[in-house]
């Protein structure tokens, strides 16, 4: 599959997604990012956007298998992964696979889960495997997790630690919908049957795989790669940054704006597509100084200052 066909592809999806979720293409594009890019994508909003119909209509348009987790305080990393299950007709154990044994994992909540239950999905992000009683368990592939957090009601809840918000290629937000949307919902709503609209199975699993690998054929050149790298050192000599981007969310803001470029139906990476996604990759990372905090500063200001430090090349 070429880059020609690859846009085709995800404008098919695109087009799906936007059928059934009510919400602008910028944020169905940011978070295709995820699949595009390998990685996974975390949604910060508050409740009634759309966020879990977003990732269950993202899993049927791939025609991949969807698995939601709710994440409580209370819940126990067993409940994530599986356990062993005692079989008394054979006397053994045998391995009961949790939900994380998904293709698009929906980790609904997830700073309201015990740092320990957190622990059990990093690894999972990180190497796409799980480790119960000492046994290593590939997960499907492809693997992809849609985290959500509530930006409010923040009582119960856990931080992410830093290494774990890492581990997200994009996040992003849905936000209200406009006026036209929300009529539109309501319209959905006259039905007391079909609340949502049912989106089309548009791909499958080989299918993505294979799309997965398109971005690796894009160009880049190399004074992209050093534009790339000066943004991300610019963030940390930011006197409101405590810790700035890392070297793994430079990498990713390569792999996105590579993703960006398949989006756009080009096989080449240009400055506009590392300024698209440079805050939903990067803001993220940026952990402010106490004092920034306490000022109301956000890490959405490092890195437009990043971006406006740093010279666009001409490519």
């Amino acid at each position: 599959m070429d880059v020609a066909e690859a846009k085709v592809t995800c404008d098919r999806v695109l087009d799906a997604l936007g059928e059934t979720v009510v919400t602008d293409r910028e944020f169905l594009e940011t978070v295709f990012l995820g699949v595009l890019g390998r990685g996974h994508v975390l949604l910060e909003d508050v409740p009634g956007t759309g966020k879990t119909l977003t990732a269950r209509s993202l899993a049927t348009a791939l025609g991949l298998s969807f698995s939601r987790i709710q994440f409580t305080p209370d819940l126990l990393p067993g409940d994530v992964t599986g356990t062993h299950v005692y079989d008394e007709a054979e006397g053994t154990f045998e391995f009961s696979r949790g939900p994380i044994f998904g293709n698009v994992v929906l980790a609904d909540e997830i700073n309201r889960a015990a740092p320990k239950t957190q622990s059990a999905l990093l690894e999972a992000m990180a190497e796409e495997q799980v480790t119960v009683g000492g046994e290593t368990y590939e997960l499907p592939d492809p693997f992809f997790v849609v985290a959500t957090q509530n930006p409010v009601e923040m009582e119960g809840t856990f931080e992410l630690p830093a290494a774990q918000v890492d581990r997200f290629l994009v996040e992003t937000a849905m936000g209200y919908p406009d006026l036209d949307g929300e009529v539109e919902l309501l319209e959905r709503r006259r039905s007391r049957t079909a609340r949502d609209p049912q989106v089309e199975q548009v791909l499958g699993a080989q299918d993505v795989r294979t799309l997965r690998t398109v971005p690796e054929t894009v160009t880049v050149d190399d004074a992209l790669l050093e534009y790339v790298a000066r943004i991300a050192r610019e963030t940390r000599s930011n006197r409101d940054v405590d810790v700035g981007v890392s070297p793994r969310g430079t990498q990713r803001l390569f792999e996105a704006a590579r993703a960006m470029a398949v989006l756009a139906g080009r096989e080449y990476v240009t400055p506009a597509d590392v300024k698209r996604v440079a805050h939903p990759v990067l803001d993220h990372r940026i952990v402010l100084t106490a004092d920034a905090r306490v000022e109301g500063r956000e890490a959405g200001a490092v890195v437009d200052a990043a971006l406006d430090a740093v010279a666009v090349p001409t490519v």
